[in-house]
């Protein structure tokens, strides 16, 4: 880019581009958001008056013509991700892709066959949090004593048939939109894979979507994750990394609110009541704005990119074995 800020086209004007990732291109240090697309260009258009963006456009297509674009960040829905994906990268753009990147794994692979000089990663915004970073660090250092179990709950609830949350033959359900979190929590705390997993899952009668699921997942050597997501519970988040000699808590590990300090607990246990807990602060940070760099200095050659296509794969491998478990109602084997 010769020094220059990664150009940035966004495709749709969904929600959480709106509200997050936009925002979070443009107080990053190497991105800007400079055109938007819609599948009317009415709402691109209005979209782009309110945040500031040069070019609109009435359809995907226009957008990923575009030369000026060096960049394409795919909030579609999940049954889009893939194709509009592979159109992206076609047509010359690196992506950044919203979570799930597909509805399965041989629906991913298909990222793995194109040109390998644009970049792929999914919007795993959370691992570029400093709050994961400093957790892991407190791991890896031995401060936890060994690393053995690892407790995630994250729940809210919505119950419009409307949300594409609640339409299964795109994508919806609490495993595609946040169990993908708490599995991913796993192979980034543990720094290993899940070898098998076993899940158990409620079914919105009215949608066919998992709204609720819970799951144990298998790490090897004496390991274990297990979560509970729901998409009709109070909404609450919280993830517990359990030692031989203390426990992390972090408190907002997925919806840190962007521009404020978050805080990570540790605890020895040595008195009831979490009366023994230690806080640590972690600065404000706009964790959107943070993975924009970590894939805006890959794209320019700075450092490599830490997560691509094949990490996105091998999470649709797992979460691919977590419905496979439910449907057979037993251990699945991680692929």
């Amino acid at each position: 880019m010769n020094g220059k800020k990664i150009r940035w086209g966004i495709v749709s004007t969904a929600k959480i581009g709106l509200e997050k990732v936009i925002p979070g291109i443009r107080r990053s240090q190497t991105g800007a958001a400079c055109a938007i697309a819609s599948r009317t260009l009415d709402k691109a258009q209005a979209a782009a008056t309110d945040l500031g963006i040069e070019k609109a456009y009435g359809s995907y297509e226009e957008l990923l013509a575009d030369p000026d674009i060096d960049a394409i960040y795919n909030p579609l829905p999940n049954h889009l991700h893939v194709p509009v994906t592979v159109q992206a990268v076609e047509a010359g753009k690196h992506v950044l892709c919203e979570k799930p990147i597909a509805l399965d794994a041989a629906e991913a692979a298909r990222l793995l066959d194109l040109p390998k000089d644009r970049l792929i990663a999914e919007n795993f915004m959370v691992r570029a949090h400093p709050q994961w970073i400093r957790a892991r660090e407190i791991v890896r250092s031995g401060n936890l004593g060994e690393l053995k179990a690892i407790q995630c709950f994250f729940s809210y609830f919505n119950d419009d048939p409307g949300n594409i949350r609640n339409m299964a033959d795109i994508g919806g359900g609490a495993l595609y939109d946040i169990g993908c979190y708490t599995m991913l929590a796993g192979r980034y705390f543990f720094d290993a894979e899940p070898q098998r997993v076993v899940s158990l899952v409620d079914r919105d009668p009215e949608f066919g979507t998992d709204r609720m699921t819970s799951a144990l997942l298998d790490f090897g050597r004496n390991r274990h994750l297990n979560f509970v997501v729901s998409t009709q519970l109070t909404p609450y988040q919280r993830f517990n990394l359990v030692g031989t000699k203390k426990r992390l808590e972090i408190v907002i590990p997925v919806n840190a609110p962007q521009g404020e300090a978050v805080q990570i607990r540790l605890d020895d246990g040595s008195m009831l009541g979490d009366r023994a807990m230690e806080t640590q602060t972690i600065a404000p940070c706009d964790q959107y704005g943070e993975l924009v760099d970590v894939f805006g200095r890959a794209i320019t050659g700075e450092m490599p990119l830490p997560h691509g296509a094949e990490d996105a794969v091998q999470n649709m491998k797992i979460l691919d074995a977590l419905f496979a478990s439910a449907d057979k109602g037993g251990w699945v084997d991680v692929t």
